[in-house]
């Protein structure tokens, strides 16, 4: 199956090479979830703050048990701060 994968902000240099515009299409085995590849990107846990599955908010609680499905697109920002 393939996902769109896109990271935001300073997570973006955890893109693998050949990422354009923040995103790349991954190639997943079925029933791979969120923290799976959270982990293969090796995404520092504490960066990892807004993950959006087509735009639907994903808690971290849910993140280990939401398997992904061909097409989806997983979004993941780090915190923002600002003032």
């Amino acid at each position: 199956m393939q996902i769109t994968f896109k990271l935001f902000a300073t997570l973006g240099d955890y893109l693998p090479p050949g990422a354009r515009y923040n995103q790349i299409a991954l190639d997943l085995a079925p029933g791979t979830t969120v923290s799976q590849v959270i982990e293969a990107h090796a995404l520092p846990l504490k960066l990892v703050h807004l993950v959006l599955i087509n735009g639907h908010f994903v808690p971290p609680e849910a993140r280990s048990d939401r398997a992904l499905i061909d097409g989806d697109v997983l979004a993941i920002w780090p915190p923002i701060a600002g003032g």
